[in-house]
């Protein structure tokens, strides 16, 4: 065995386990290592809120008695994450990235929590969302305005912009997230990190959310075999959630390692003839088109003609969502986020008629998007039609108009909301950068169910285009 070393910057997931487990790391230096680094860059990016260093110090330290006896919890054992705030954390407060949540404290762990935990992992901090996960920005009054680690003075993306600032940053090996309309996929692709929504009810969700039929939990990470892993710990049924799938019958992390088979692949440069920026539209042309001359597959460019749901979507949303916060919150609009506030009211021009047809059209382009997948293995597509924009806009400031809508967000993210109305797997994965350096996402939906394949495919194609070892520039 060797002697433990001293870690000056933090691994993934995998080696961090690894070397944990083999003596060549203790948890201690590690959390040291991610509590440096928070401290260093996190006044920046606005990557954390609360963060529990003496707790997860006085954790690791007992993780490594444990480790040196040769006990281990798990297979995170010893490794610390960072957790989206939106996340129920007993004893630890969960702000929800409101300033109306500021002293909530749960009493119980989401299952999400409860997983990783009985892994061996160590809750390190809790990581900015925007207020209630409502929007696909990353301004914050909690937290402050989310920043990508590409350049600070463009957004993270949202809603989970802290968990990908800190694992793009090296914060941590990698954090955990949620995904109402491309709430992990959209900071992934801005932050330059991986993240897969998994199918409907692939990783369980508690409390309730008066949007459950979109909601997702999962990892976001630097590589796609992290991503598997924690797919292995943190999917299978849980009694609390309806929704929850049965537990996978093989390994994601496994079948990373398995040969890709020939595959069917439709790519679709755009969806709804929306306009790609031209540095998007070439790095994710110039992507598919190495992976169609380096793996087994066989790609065919398609225009579908699909007709935009995001009529669907704002229904289920903004009804949803605005109905179950008026009616604690209604009083108390002032202290919210504008946006969030002008969801709340625009909630109110919607009635069961409303809802009850977006429910059925949410059915109608699901079947849509189904049938795709009984010619197809997979679709790729760009993750987002755009590139960062300032970090303290909502939205690009041309080309996506939001005026009268309570999603404004979602005009300019119409590639990921989308797969949370049909519920398939979706993921994204850094395939290029721009002229200033600024990572652009290439997005992997599988049918649904099918999350192995997704991460299997993603597995080959970070093999090809490998991105962990481009850092960004403030970390240089």
């Amino acid at each position: 065995m060797k002697k433990p070393e001293s870690e000056a910057v933090v691994p993934d997931v995998i080696s961090s386990a690894q070397r944990i487990r083999d003596g060549q790391l203790t948890s201690v230096a590690l959390v040291q290592a991610c509590l440096n680094s928070i401290k260093a860059n996190n006044h920046t990016l606005n990557a954390f809120g609360d963060v529990y260093g003496d707790h997860a110090l006085n954790e690791a330290w007992l993780l490594d008695v444990e480790a040196r006896e040769g006990r281990f919890r798990g297979p995170l054992h010893g490794v610390p994450f960072g957790i989206k705030d939106l996340f129920h954390t007993a004893g630890l407060r969960t702000t929800r990235g409101s300033l109306t949540a500021l002293d909530y404290v749960p009493t119980q762990d989401a299952p999400i929590i409860q997983r990783l935990k009985s892994a061996g992992g160590i809750v390190l901090g809790k990581t900015a969302t925007t207020e209630f996960g409502w929007t696909g920005a990353s301004i914050s009054r909690v937290f402050g305005d989310g920043r990508t680690p590409w350049n600070p003075r463009l957004s993270s993306g949202g809603s989970s912009s802290g968990s990908a600032i800190a694992t793009a940053a090296l914060m941590v090996p990698a954090a955990l997230g949620s995904d109402g309309g491309g709430s992990v996929r959209i900071p992934s692709a801005f932050c330059g990190t991986f993240a897969l929504k998994g199918s409907l009810g692939r990783i369980p969700t508690w409390p309730w959310s008066a949007t459950e039929m979109l909601s997702h939990a999962g990892p976001i990470t630097r590589t796609v075999r992290d991503s598997a892993l924690l797919f292995d710990i943190l999917s299978g049924p849980d009694a609390r959630d309806h929704q929850a799938l049965p537990a996978s019958a093989e390994s994601y992390l496994a079948r990373c390692d398995q040969q890709l088979p020939t595959l069917r692949v439709a790519y679709c440069p755009t969806l709804f003839e929306t306009s790609v920026h031209p540095e998007v539209a070439a790095g994710v042309e110039a992507a598919v088109n190495t992976l169609a001359r380096q793996l087994p597959i066989e790609v065919e460019r398609l225009t579908l003609d699909w007709r935009d749901p995001l009529a669907t979507f704002e229904t289920l949303w903004v009804a949803g969502r605005g109905i179950a916060y008026g009616k604690t919150l209604g009083g108390r609009l002032d202290e919210l986020d504008p946006g969030f506030a002008n969801l709340i009211e625009k909630a109110r021009q919607y009635d069961l008629a409303d809802y009850l047809a977006a429910s059925q059209q949410r059915a109608m382009f699901a079947n849509q998007v189904h049938a795709l997948f009984d010619s197809y293995d997979l679709l790729l597509l760009p993750t987002l039609p755009i590139l960062p924009f300032p970090a303290h806009l909502t939205g690009p400031e041309e080309g996506y108009e939001t005026a009268d809508s309570g999603t404004p967000w979602a005009r300019w993210t119409p590639f990921t909301y989308p797969f949370n109305l049909s519920g398939n797997p979706a993921a994204s994965l850094p395939c290029a950068w721009s002229a200033d350096e600024l990572p652009i996402g290439l997005q992997v939906v599988g049918p649904r169910h099918a999350d192995a394949a997704v991460l299997q495919f993603c597995a080959a194609v970070e093999a090809l285009l490998p991105w962990t070892q481009r850092v960004p520039p403030l970390l240089r």
